[in-house]
């Protein structure tokens, strides 16, 4: 994990690089890119940290939403998006 550590700052561009390929419009990039940096700020997570943390089962949730955050799993697993 510690190899990988300088390797964050140049993943955060990838979003925002893939944004501005796709659609040409630099303004939405770094949106892309701006609100990224404040998720990160104000919670000390990633976005996709915040994801996966919205993702786990609590004991509070309705059986409607351990369901839907079953299948979200499921779902990334079969298209590889989760380990």
């Amino acid at each position: 994990m510690a190899l990988l550590g300088g390797c964050a700052q140049t993943t955060a561009f990838i979003g925002p690089l893939y944004t501005l390929s796709t659609t040409g419009n630099i303004y939405q990039a770094g949106l892309s890119y701006g609100s990224d940096k404040a998720i990160t700020t104000l919670t000390g997570k990633s976005s996709l940290e915040n994801f996966e943390d919205l993702l786990k089962v609590k004991k509070q949730d309705s059986d409607l939403r351990k369901l839907v955050k079953k299948q979200i799993k499921e779902t990334r697993k079969k298209l590889n998006f989760q380990k």
